[in-house]
């Protein structure tokens, strides 16, 4: 089964090789942002919610260096913004509604979603959209509803979630590499 998991990983990496200048891209926009005064924003359920919290984390915290604080808020942190937003506007609105409360223009929101088929998560890019703000989307398997609907994405050619989340975890660390490399 070790054997298995492995030999999964390594040719999901090596299906991903193709779309490293995507992250490129992704790193630069988030940079750019930041530079400018702007946040990050970032979303997603379950596992991918551990994601965007982790991404937050490593902004306003650190990652690898100390460096000044950068401004940015996981939409799945607020126990009492979630359930309140999914008790009284639904859970396909809980994302949505804190980006129009949240967003700027010139913000960034960054999703994960192993599926792409979350209509909380379609509906946080469409209102990201409304709002003015530069949209990430990561995602897997096809890219579900989601693909398209971001100006940047990276789908990772892989059916099984753990794989997905995986590289996810990769691209999120070197964006977060380039990022420190801009602060320092």
């Amino acid at each position: 089964m070790v054997e298995a998991q492995y030999t999964e990983l390594r040719q999901t990496v090596e299906a991903c090789q193709a779309g490293l200048p995507t992250v490129e891209k992704m790193a630069l926009a988030v940079v750019a942002a930041l530079k400018k005064g702007n946040k990050i924003l970032t979303a997603g359920n379950g596992g991918s919610a551990a994601d965007a919290l982790h991404m937050a984390e490593e902004l306003v915290g650190r990652y690898r260096t100390n460096r000044r604080s950068l401004p940015s808020i996981s939409l799945a942190a607020d126990v009492t913004a979630v359930t309140c937003i999914s008790n009284d506007f639904g859970y396909d609105n809980v994302f949505s509604r804190q980006v129009e409360g949240l967003g700027q223009p010139g913000d960034i929101l960054v999703t994960f979603s192993t599926s792409g088929n979350s209509a909380n998560i379609l509906n946080a890019l469409e209102a990201a959209k409304k709002q003015g703000l530069f949209t990430i989307n990561l995602s897997g398997k096809d890219g579900g509803k989601a693909r398209g609907k971001a100006d940047l994405e990276w789908i990772v050619p892989a059916s099984n979630g753990a794989r997905v989340q995986e590289i996810h975890t990769w691209v999120m660390h070197t964006i977060l590499e380039l990022v420190e490399l801009e602060f320092q």
